[in-house]
């Protein structure tokens, strides 16, 4: 009976416009301080002409009460919650200086006050929810639902969460994904933008991974689920997001804690500015005016936002980009480093063996696709990853393997199997040579293949011997092929930082250095335990660096949890180096490393240049109050209109343009 998956696609399909990953965006009244921001303006709006035509107080005064109650209960709420915890907030000063300008008769100018800081708080809750929705939107990517086949056969739709390791799953064209797992039958051609960054949809055969919330192509394809919904890609990325906003970065930290020095410094100023001149027989109107617009204009609103957006806008536009901060600390710590150290397998290599070399000896009589033909069919059954490599480059060459009989498997040895009625043993070099010769089964001793073992071996890579009834008929060659970024990467990273990075691996010190060449890296620790590359690690804080590790493995994590700062490679990496890691890039591309760096020091940047703003206004503002006469609604809107300003600046961080790409520029 014919498989699911070789069924026709569905007419519509094959036409369908390739998708987009699900947009979140939060509307904006269903935000509160939108809505009484609103509200607040509104009445304004009402009040405002019944004044200015002269109308007695009873036609306006209800109106403008009801706009400072709708505009100012929510700060001053909040700023009395502050205050029971002996903490000054701004919102309260604000709300105060309201009640002042009504209190002396200036009613019109304390609902402007009260107008233009709900509305300034309206707009930083917009942005922050729009910050929010961009990262978010990496999150509403798995389907609800998922199609799962029952072992007779039956299709039965289920809950994506409900789904388990095991089940076969099937995706028909056009549908996404519902869990990470292994193709087992079918062919398509997966869009997995949202998940990877690659522009074009990646052919999937059997045998391919596939991503929850990746959208299929034409073709349907049956899937066995590899990982618990729980445990997904998408689940990762759902649970560091939610580590991301819950942290403050030091800076952030450090701001609050000025802010509230600086609030009491402010207190006392204003008493000043209007004890001092009602002592030296100035009138009380006059003389409260000038302080609560003092108090109005030095208040540090723009200072304390200076710092966030740039940092959660620029945490938005890494995660866009498969790069997930897993908080606001580690986005502005990123940008602090000097040196940089990686790992080998799995970050500067794709961590996947592959066979490099097919070395037919002279004598054999066989082809390179003949030779590989022979391993690929003896190393079939079995699931070394060395055995994987083969059968998976006689795949790809589209070479036909013979069925293997009598299999054996020898650990540390290789392989034994019978091949078209001949013996066929696959494994090491020298534990198949050790049988020696005249043995009966051990290879005799061969100039070519002596010759073709080291020179592979000399290269860095493993070789792989071939017998066929005892006698040697080739060597394979099997190395871990490094990532195609690497070398771009690696020159990014040395222009970044001013040093190029170092090498910590647990290999043998030949490979290392082979590889190192390639790349450009001339400081290389190999053979290192877990414990040697902490040690490492902590002599280089030690002498004042700010060290980036950057690694996948279990053996990786005591270095990525030791360093200034550790960044997983979220493809192939570990649970616990995942967990561990300051930062993930979720798409596998090392590129994205000295790009995540870049982007945090423009973070750093903006920050630099909101508090650069914000302190020319206070002190312009300031100046004028004290030197001149400031009218209140001036200083009202200078005030809030700088803390707009700092907040829209930290927010091109959010533009697709402002993600740097170092490597690619390097390459």
């Amino acid at each position: 009976m014919s498989s699911v998956v070789d069924q026709r696609s569905e007419p519509t399909a094959a036409g369908a416009p390739r998708a987009v990953p699900p947009r979140r965006r939060t509307r904006l009244l269903a935000l509160p301080e939108a809505r009484w921001a609103l509200a607040s303006l509104v009445l304004f709006l009402l009040a405002l002409p019944v004044y200015l035509l002269g109308a007695p107080a009873w036609a306006w005064g209800p109106l403008f009460a009801a706009c400072y109650v709708t505009g100012g209960w929510d700060p001053g709420w909040e700023g009395l919650k502050a205050l029971r915890e002996k903490t000054l907030d701004v919102d309260l000063l604000m709300v105060v200086a309201a009640l002042g300008a009504a209190a002396i008769g200036q009613v019109l100018d304390g609902a402007l006050l009260i107008v233009i800081f709900a509305t300034s708080g309206a707009l930083e809750a917009v942005a922050t929810a729009r910050t929010a929705d961009s990262v978010r939107g990496l999150l509403d990517l798995a389907p609800d639902t998922a199609t799962r086949l029952r072992a007779d056969g039956v299709e039965e739709t289920v809950d994506a969460e409900r789904l388990a390791v095991g089940d076969v799953i099937l995706v028909r064209p056009g549908e996404r994904v519902g869990a990470d797992g292994q193709v087992l039958d079918g062919a398509s051609d997966v869009d997995q933008a949202t998940i990877t960054g690659e522009p074009l949809p990646v052919a999937k055969q059997a045998g391919d991974e596939v991503f929850a919330g990746t959208v299929n192509g034409t073709g349907a394809l049956r899937v066995r689920v590899e990982r618990d919904p729980a445990d997904s890609v998408i689940a990762r990325i759902v649970r560091m997001v939610e580590e991301a906003s819950e942290t403050k970065a030091p800076t952030q930290l450090f701001i609050e804690k000025v802010e509230q020095r600086y609030s009491i410094g402010m207190v006392i100023a204003t008493l000043a500015v209007f004890c001092v001149p009602l002592v030296l027989g100035d009138d009380l109107r006059s003389t409260l005016l000038r302080a609560m617009t003092f108090m109005i204009v030095a208040s540090p609103c723009a200072v304390v936002l200076s710092t966030m957006p740039p940092l959660l806008s620029a945490i938005a536009n890494a995660g866009r980009h498969g790069v997930l901060a897993k908080s606001a600390v580690v986005m502005e710590r990123l940008g602090q480093v000097d040196a940089v150290a990686l790992d080998k397998t799995g970050t500067l290599t794709e961590g996947t063996p592959r066979v490099t070399d097919v070395l037919p000896l002279p004598s054999s009589g066989l082809d390179e696709d003949r030779l590989l033909a022979l391993a690929g069919a003896a190393e079939y059954p079995s699931e070394h990853p060395l055995a994987r490599a083969v059968v998976r480059a006689a795949r790809e060459r589209g070479l036909i393997l013979a069925e293997a009989t009598g299999f054996a498997s020898f650990p540390g040895a290789g392989v034994t199997a019978t091949v078209d009625g001949r013996t066929v043993r696959v494994g090491s070099p020298a534990r198949l040579a050790a049988d020696g010769p005249g043995s009966g089964s051990g290879p005799g001793p061969d100039p070519d293949l002596d010759e073709a073992v080291r020179s592979l071996e000399d290269g860095g890579r493993t070789a792989v011997l071939v017998l066929r009834d005892g006698a040697p008929v080739g060597v394979l060659g099997i190395a871990d092929r490094l990532r195609p970024d690497a070398r771009a990467t690696v020159a990014a990273l040395t222009e970044l930082t001013g040093r190029t990075p170092v090498l910590l691996t647990g290999d043998n010190e030949r490979a290392a250095r082979r590889l190192a060449a390639e790349v450009g890296i001339s400081d290389v620790r190999a053979g290192l335990l877990p414990q040697d590359k902490v040690a490492a690690v902590r002599a280089w804080e030690a002498e004042g660096l700010r060290v980036l590790v950057v690694g996948d493995g279990v053996n990786d994590a005591p270095a990525l949890a030791a360093a200034h700062t550790g960044i997983a490679m979220g493809g192939a990496g570990s649970d616990l180096a995942l967990e561990t890691a300051d930062a993930v890039v979720v798409r596998d591309e090392l590129a994205a490393v000295p790009a995540v760096v870049a982007l945090s020091r423009a973070a750093r940047r903006l920050v630099v240049q909101n508090l650069a703003i914000a302190g020319t206004f206070i002190a312009a503002l300031v100046a004028w109050d004290l030197i001149g006469t400031l009218p209140l609604p001036l200083g009202v809107a200078g005030h809030e209109g700088s803390t707009v300003i700092v907040g829209l600046n930290g927010l091109r961080l959010l533009r697709e343009a402002a993600w740097p790409r170092p490597a690619e520029d390097a390459a």
